[in-house]
């Protein structure tokens, strides 16, 4: 009876820290913004690593909490891990990935994989803030450029969001809350934007402030939302989608409020930006030229690798010039063309990561993101803010509201849908690998 006590306790205490390195695990990739079948794929690998039967295994995610059961007809273990401190770390996602694979192949003990598995969630991010806040203004610049400036209001656009990336990261580490500090950190870029159309050195003055506040945008909750709402993650959707709207909301009061405290009964702004032409006036490869520099930029926001950026710079390249292309010369309009531009970077990604080794999303997000509407959002935004009671004032600021929303669930839709539809493929691929890996290792002996 004694023995088979010690024997339980023993068992016990070995389940106790597999599950809590399986919760680890999860709880790096929720934290680091993989979206929910990433995270329950990666969990249940892993698991086969430690020895858990997937019969055995039940994980249940959400945007902040990870409950993880191990049971049969005799026991059950059930531990649950808090998920606090979200943001977008794509190095961390694609090295998870690696590590769980590697684990099983070179027979690593629990001991090197917790030592490996916490110096991923230690590890320092690929860029110092300064040079994240460099590359943000330049995205926002490249941006500005997409949507028709000249370079002068390109470097404009690059110092206002510059400064207020800055005030942003200054807010969050003083305890602001986040909404707020994104509604603090898009009053000042705005603010600043508005400043420099005084200096008369541009010949596009006000585009700066279409570009200046772009950094805030949460592409990467919006497309992990769709992933999941697609994948019927219905709840962690749902919360990914409330998510984006607050922040959206929040950049929103920001903007609304410097443009209420600074234009006044300025009505010239909104009258530029309902007269800012859609059609393309550069040629190709200055847009193109313009994309890369936004992709490369939003890259080090989500902490892409090195190696990487000259690869989502010639996606962006890729995603603005096919949506182009679409939307002016085929003449199928904006929202078309941007899921065009999507779908085109998605399926070349398919491909492109088998040669680089990393997640799908860890390539198309940055590039899609140049594809962002912002002349259709701030004329929407705009349009709300300075109604004077006008017939049809109402309707052209919907108009413009929802084609930039059609615009942005499209971008979504281009990089999802094809993912989801080869998953089965990929999946089965994945899974005959396992099961191959696994067997070799049953006859190597080895026991975990």
């Amino acid at each position: 009876m004694e023995i088979n006590e010690g024997f339980l306790e023993a068992n016990s205490t070995l389940m106790g820290r597999k599950v809590d390195l399986l919760l680890r695990t999860g709880q790096i990739l929720v934290e680091s913004a993989a979206d929910t079948n990433r995270i329950v794929r990666n969990m249940k690998r892993v698991a086969a690593y430690l020895g858990i039967p997937e019969e055995m295994l039940h994980i249940d995610v959400s945007y902040t909490m990870l409950q993880v059961n191990v049971s049969d007809d005799r026991f059950s273990y059930t531990k649950f891990q808090k998920c606090e401190k979200h943001g977008i770390n794509m190095s961390a996602i694609s090295e998870i990935s690696k590590l769980s694979w590697r684990a099983i192949e070179n027979d690593y003990t629990l001991d090197r994989y917790e030592q490996e598995l916490e110096s991923i969630a230690k590890k320092p991010r690929n860029y110092k803030p300064y040079l994240v806040a460099v590359c943000a203004g330049f995205a926002c610049g490249g941006f500005c450029k997409l949507f028709g400036c000249d370079w002068i209001a390109f470097l404009f656009a690059s110092i206002c969001a510059f400064a207020g990336f800055r005030v942003r990261a200054r807010c969050i580490e003083a305890g602001v809350n986040v909404y707020m500090s994104i509604g603090i950190a898009a009053f000042v870029s705005t603010c600043l934007a508005y400043a420099t159309s005084f200096f008369g050195w541009s010949s596009t003055p006000y585009h700066p402030l279409l570009a200046c506040a772009l950094f805030i945008v949460p592409g990467v909750p919006l497309i992990n939302f769709v992933d999941d709402m697609i994948d019927n993650y219905l709840l962690v959707g749902i919360t990914r989608a409330a998510n984006t709207v607050m922040m959206m909301a929040a950049m929103a009061f920001g903007i609304a409020f410097a443009m209420r405290l600074l234009v006044m009964e300025d009505v010239t702004i909104s009258d530029k930006f309902s007269e800012l032409s859609m059609t393309p006036h550069d040629s190709y490869y200055v847009y193109a030229i313009a994309a890369a520099i936004a992709a490369m930029g939003f890259s080090t926001i989500f902490n892409v690798q090195r190696r990487l950026l000259w690869v989502v710079a010639i996606g962006g390249m890729i995603s603005v010039c096919t949506r182009n292309f679409v939307n002016f010369e085929l003449g199928y309009g904006p929202v078309i063309g941007s899921f065009m531009g999507a779908l085109v970077v998605s399926l070349i990604a398919l491909k492109a990561v088998h040669w680089f080794h990393v997640p799908n999303h860890v390539l198309t997000i940055p590039s899609v993101i140049p594809m962002i509407p912002g002349v259709l959002m701030y004329r929407g935004l705009l349009g709300f803010i300075n109604m004077h009671g006008v017939i049809g004032e109402v309707t052209n600021a919907m108009v413009n509201g929802i084609n930039s929303a059609l615009i942005i669930l499209c971008i979504s839709l281009g990089v999802a849908i094809p993912n989801i539809f080869l998953r089965k493929y990929i999946a089965k691929s994945k899974s005959e690998r396992l099961r191959k890996m696994l067997s070799e290792r049953k006859q190597r002996g080895v026991i975990v």
